[in-house]
């Protein structure tokens, strides 16, 4: 198996095995304030490449070892997958700069009891639809204490493993707790796997004699009344073209009610139109718009979005599907009894667990894809 694997630092994983039960845990507990604090370190090092102009702060930890080092890496991002974009990938890492603080990573782990685990081997097979998509799976198995195993995208591998390496050195027990692999996994304890409907089956059984987290196909709704705003329309603009569509908590569909005018929603999110501009998603415009005239389906169209109504929940890129709603309990009875297609609910007083427009990209670090809490199956296997 082909595998970079770091070499074990023994003093700081095996000295509590001679230390008596109550230091013992209270070693632990440092141990995971160690691994908060390396995280916390990453989002300072990440916060220097959320803004248009990258900045480099004398504060940050190893700047001259990384800095120069992930620019590279960010470069080479974008010229390996050319759906991310220096925006794409600017909003990714401006994201998870905002989420790993010391008040974020506190209130995410308050719930949860991390002192005592013995560490096992977590693969995760991520996907390569967005930039770093499977990060939160990667910190969920270090914060908790186990060892990872990651399998990447072809679409996503530049990034993450740079940032592994930054992590080893802020704090040096990461060392030998981090793995990338381009072969079969083997030798692993647990698994969380992210890809298709038809991968998910694959996955399925594949492990289905190991713990696991199997997602698949997902996709985002919003719940429109008529009674929006042009500012909720604009943020919901977001929702639908923030990384062209592709991620799972990207708004693919609109439910709104009978006789529904689109005006306003075309004109508030127009500022997106020079979204048209980028290369792969014009062809998937193009393409889809021709399929769609061919086909003599019914459209709406402003130029660099269609609007098509359409039961279904994914939607092709550059395309938003709709659907009409009778009353509001009626589809609040639809969106539960089929809930295991939906990631996300943009509405105003609608549903519980709902989004706010505008931030379905911008989720908390405990909103867990599915809703299947990984931490709570960290502790468990």
């Amino acid at each position: 198996m082909k595998q970079t694997i770091f070499n074990l630092k023994k003093s700081c994983i095996f000295a509590v095995a001679k230390i008596k039960p109550k230091p013992f845990i209270t070693k632990l507990s440092v141990q995971l304030q160690e691994r908060i604090n390396a995280f916390i370190k990453l989002g300072e090092f990440l916060h220097q490449f959320s803004n248009k102009v990258i900045t480099k702060q004398d504060n940050v930890e190893y700047n001259d070892l990384f800095f120069e080092g992930f620019k590279h890496q960010l470069k080479l991002a974008q010229e390996h997958n050319g759906w991310f974009t220096k925006e794409n990938l600017r909003f990714s890492i401006n994201s998870w700069s905002k989420a790993l603080t010391k008040e974020n990573i506190t209130e995410w782990l308050k719930p949860y009891k991390l002192n005592s685990l013995e560490p096992k081997l977590v693969a995760i097979i991520m996907a390569g639809n967005i930039p770093l998509v499977g990060f939160h799976d990667f910190l969920s198995v270090l914060i908790s204490g186990h060892k990872v195993l990651v399998k990447q995208s072809s679409n996503d591998k530049h990034l993450l493993p740079y940032l592994a390496k930054y992590l080893e050195y802020v704090e040096p027990c990461f060392k030998g707790y981090m793995s990338f692999t381009e072969e079969k996994l083997e030798n692993f304890d647990a698994v969380i796997a992210t890809g298709s409907n038809n991968t998910a089956r694959y996955f399925e059984y594949y492990f289905k004699d190991k713990p696991s987290i199997i997602r698949n196909n997902r996709n985002s709704v919003a719940i429109l009344t008529g009674n929006e705003t042009t500012e909720d329309l604009k943020n919901l603009s977001e929702d639908i073209f923030r990384y062209y569509g592709l991620g799972c908590r990207s708004v693919s569909k609109l439910f709104v009610p009978k006789d529904y005018n689109f005006d306003a929603f075309f004109e508030a999110i127009y500022h997106w139109h020079p979204i048209i501009q980028g290369a792969k998603y014009a062809n998937n415009y193009d393409y889809n718009k021709t399929v769609y005239l061919m086909s003599e389906f019914n459209m709406l169209e402003n130029g660099f979005l269609m609007i098509k109504e359409d039961k279904s929940y994914a939607s092709p890129i550059a395309t938003l599907f709709y659907e009409y709603y009778n009353d509001l309990n009626s589809l609040k009875d639809k969106l539960h009894a089929e809930t295991q297609q939906i990631q996300c609910i943009v509405s105003n007083g609608f549903i519980e667990n709902e989004v706010a427009f505008g931030d379905t990209q911008n989720p908390h670090l405990w909103d867990y894809a599915d809703s299947v809490d990984s931490i709570e199956f960290l502790l468990a296997i």
